[in-house]
C-alpha cells in the first residue's frame, strides 16, 4: 500500500509540474506573439491611438507651434513641386530644413522624445536629398518619404489647431500612389503639377 501511495504521489507531482510548465510556456508564447504586433502598429502608425482624432502624445503647445512652422514651410515646398521647377525646390527644402532644426527637442520627454528623434532623422534625410538634387522626379521621390515622416509627426503631436489635409493620388509613381500634406482641401498635385493638377483626393483631416 505504501508503494502504491508513493507511486500516486509521484504521479500527481509530475502532472502538476507538467501543467505549470505548459501554462508558463503558453503565457510566454502569447507575450512573444503580441509584442511584435504592438511594435509594428506603433512604427506604422496603424494603432487605434494613431488613428484617433486627438494627437498620440500630450505635448507642450510651443512644440506644436514649432511643428506647425515646419508644416508651413513644407506647404511652400509642395507648391514648388506643383510648379515643377527644380530650381525653386532646393531653396524651399533648405527653408524647411531650417524650420526642423529650430524645433526645441527639450520640449519632449520619454517616448515622445524618442519617436521625434526617429521622425526628425527621416525628415532631415529627405530634405537634404531634395536640396542636393536638380532632378524634379528625384525630388518628388524624396518628398514622398518626407511626407510620410511629417504625417506621422503631426499624428503623434498635433499642430495646435492648425488645419492640415492628408491627400492622395493613386496614379503617382507608376500607379503605386503617393501622399502629400496640404493646408487646403483643394487638390494641387505635387507629383504631376500642371499635367494632372487636380488628380487626387483628401484622405484625412489633421490639426
Amino acid at each position: 500500500m505504501k508503494t502504491k501511495s508513493l507511486f500516486f504521489s509521484m504521479l500527481l507531482a509530475v502532472t502538476a509540474f507538467t501543467f505549470l510548465q505548459c501554462g508558463g510556456n503558453k503565457k510566454e508564447e502569447t507575450q512573444a506573439e503580441q509584442a511584435p504586433a504592438t511594435e509594428q502598429e506603433h512604427a506604422s502608425g496603424s494603432s487605434a491611438a494613431a488613428e484617433a482624432a486627438e494627437p498620440l502624445f500630450a505635448v507642450h503647445a510651443q512644440f506644436q507651434q514649432q511643428l506647425a512652422g515646419v508644416f508651413k514651410s513644407y506647404v511652400t515646398l509642395k507648391e514648388a513641386l506643383v510648379s515643377a521647377d527644380a530650381s525653386t525646390v532646393s531653396p524651399a527644402a533648405t527653408a524647411t530644413l531650417v524650420s526642423v532644426e529650430n524645433i526645441e527637442m527639450k520640449l519632449l520627454t520619454g517616448a515622445a522624445h524618442n519617436d521625434w528623434m526617429n521622425y526628425k532623422a527621416g525628415i532631415e534625410s529627405s530634405l537634404k536629398a531634395m536640396v542636393a538634387s536638380t532632378d524634379i522626379e528625384e525630388q518628388r521621390q524624396s518628398f514622398s518619404t518626407l511626407t510620410d515622416n511629417l504625417y506621422k509627426s503631426i499624428k503623434a503631436y498635433g499642430l495646435g489647431g492648425v488645419q492640415a489635409y492628408y491627400e492622395f493620388c493613386p496614379m503617382a509613381f507608376d500607379n503605386q500612389g503617393g501622399f502629400w500634406l496640404s493646408d487646403a482641401a483643394e487638390i494641387r498635385n505635387p507629383y504631376f503639377g500642371d499635367k494632372m493638377l487636380t488628380c487626387g483626393e483628401v484622405r484625412e483631416k489633421l490639426k
